[in-house]
This record gives C-alpha cells, structure tokens and sequence, in this order.
C-alpha cells in the first residue's frame, strides 16, 4: 500500500513540472515577440522581458523543486554516485540536511522580501507588485522542503511511476506494456 503523503506530493510535483513547463512555453512565445517588437516594428514592448525574468525564476524554482525530488539535481547526484555504497547513505543524508536547511531559509527570507516589497511595484509593469516577482523563491523553497522531508521518511521517490515518468519502469512504459 502506497503512504499516502508520497501520493499527495506527487500530485504537488505535477504542479510544479506543469507550471515550469508553462513558463518555458510562455517565454518561448514571449521572448520572440519582444525581439519582433523592437527590430520589425521598430517600437520596442516594455513588458516581455520582465515577464521572461518572472517567468524563467517560476520555472528554476518549480522545476528545482521537481528535479531533486525526481533525485535529478545533477550536482548532488555527481558527487554521491561516485563515493563508496559505504558512505552514499551518509553523504545523502548530510545532503538531505543542507537541502533542508537551504529551504528553509529561502522560504523564511522569501516570504520576508515578498512582504518587505509587495507594496511597490515595477516601472514597466506598474500593476505587477514587486513582491509578485519574488513569490517563486518561497514557493518553489516550500515544495523543495516537503520533498527533502519526504526522503527523508520515505527514502527516494525517483522510481514513482509519476516521478519516473518516460524512464524503464516508468509512467510511459508502464501504458505500452
């Protein structure tokens, strides 16, 4: 029987690689259309590259969040799979306990710069707050959080069928077989 804290986080990492693949899109459309603007229409559009900036720490927060429960982050990943099997556990561990740390902080300070600026707002976008563009960092902290201390508890969640999704044994595989 499947915990169901493990199933409920899967549906928080669908959230985060649904709206990190949304941001991508949205920046592929975006960006084009801000360098057209300017050298086609010769009147450059102020708003697409706040938008991008907005849009691409959405994406590196979220997507962060999805990768080191996906247990893809592949500076962590490069480290400790060339250690011994003997000291993998420990230094996965001591990993596990620096992630923790790390988004706790983000969070903590993330959510004391989105308070600390939401009453101003952008000069390109003027109705875009301030603290709006920096509402990624605790959120996407706040996710990273749940899933360190589901490894943490229920230990590596990189072969869910949702987490796997494409890989052998994965969502995709699992369907065609």
């Amino acid at each position: 029987m499947d915990p169901i804290v493990p199933r409920c986080l899967d549906q928080v990492h669908r959230l985060c690689i649904w709206t990190a693949g949304a941001s991508i899109a949205c920046m592929s459309l975006i960006v084009p259309w801000g360098v057209f603007a300017r050298y086609v229409l010769g009147s450059g559009s102020s708003w697409p590259e706040p938008i991008a900036i907005v849009l691409m720490v959405l994406f590196s927060f979220l997507g962060g969040a999805a990768a080191y429960r996906a247990n893809a982050h592949i500076a962590v990943k490069m480290l400790t799979d060339r250690l011994p099997p003997s000291l993998r556990k420990a230094a996965g561990w001591f990993s596990d306990v620096v992630m923790l740390a790390v988004s706790a902080f983000v969070l903590y300070y993330g959510i004391q710069l989105c308070i600390g600026t939401w009453g101003q707002s952008l000069d390109t976008l003027p109705w875009m707050p301030v603290g709006l563009t920096y509402a990624a960092l605790p959120l996407g902290s706040a996710f990273t959080l749940l899933f360190v201390l589901e490894r943490m508890v229920y230990g590596s969640q990189e072969r869910r069928p949702l987490v796997a999704f494409g890989e052998p044994g994965g969502e995709l595989e699992s369907e065609a077989a």
